[in-house]
């Protein structure tokens, strides 16, 4: 009897709604692939998704929407929880897409990106969790929807999108959790800012993986890998980025000492 089919799994997972029931069947497939249940021979193509299974609130709106408020203040917090109680949701899809669009990869390659949705999932609920501890819910504010937008526009090849997503937007949340981190301490919120050390710790590991598979399809075509990817900055980001840069979570994600001093401009 052929086994269930890994990438019939993900779709499922992908394109629940209710965030509960996304976090549930998430925690479920990587034990499910873990345990050798699920295959990964495939003859059919990955479906476009233009939307992935997600709650009817938050309403999406444009990033200069947003509310902007300070932590300080208790709803100033609410609003940053929940935009990276947000974040976390959109980087399970990430995650589970990732193990569902590219197929025909190493074994190693789909454990590590159900991993990564896994992982995203327990952040989502320890972030969902805090933000209802201060009187609010996911879905009370708007959000946007530039991570998922990138997803789209990376859907045709994996070099490109470990390039832009892990490396690139995910490596940003990387740079800017000490600054976040030293607010919410300023607010008084050390349990908040307990969170962003786990976040912290496993986004590093996060962006490693995006690094390794990067650099797997850079040496499968016969690529120099940083060319490449200040080309993918130019092109879909329209240059290069701007610090700041946490060279030391960088430096542990497994960016190289190269593109670190050409990150910083003096390479």
């Amino acid at each position: 009897m052929s086994k269930p089919s890994l990438f019939t799994a993900c779709y499922t997972a992908l394109m629940a709604s209710d965030p509960d029931e996304k976090v549930r069947l998430t925690h479920a497939l990587l034990a499910a692939w873990r345990s050798g249940d699920l295959s990964i021979e495939s003859e059919s193509e990955p479906e476009e998704i233009p939307v992935p299974g997600r709650p009817v609130k938050p309403e999406l709106v444009k990033p200069r929407d947003l509310p902007q408020r300070k932590p300080v203040s208790p709803e100033g917090r609410a609003v940053l929880f929940h935009a990276l109680t947000h974040i976390e949701f959109n980087a399970i899809n990430l995650g589970l897409d990732a193990a569902y669009r590219f197929r025909g990869m190493p074994a190693d390659f789909y454990d590590d990106w159900l991993r990564v949705a896994d992982e995203e999932a327990s952040h989502f609920t320890l972030l969902r969790d805090h933000l209802r501890s201060l009187g609010y819910d996911y879905g009370d504010f708007p959000a946007h929807n530039g991570l998922w937008e990138m997803a789209q526009k990376t859907a045709f090849d994996g070099m490109v999108r470990m390039a832009l997503v892990p490396r690139c937007l995910e490596a940003r949340g990387l740079d800017v959790n000490p600054g976040i981190k030293a607010k919410l301490l300023e607010g008084g919120d050390e349990e908040g800012a307990a969170l962003l050390d786990i976040i912290l710790r496993d986004e590093i590991g996060h962006v490693a993986i995006g690094n390794r598979w990067f650099h797997y399809h850079c040496e499968m075509r016969g690529l120099e890998p940083i060319p490449t990817f200040n080309g993918l900055i130019d092109e879909y980001m329209g240059g290069p980025l701007r610090p700041p840069f946490h060279i030391e979570a960088r430096r542990e994600a497994g960016f190289s000492e190269e593109e670190l001093a050409y990150l910083e401009g003096v390479g």
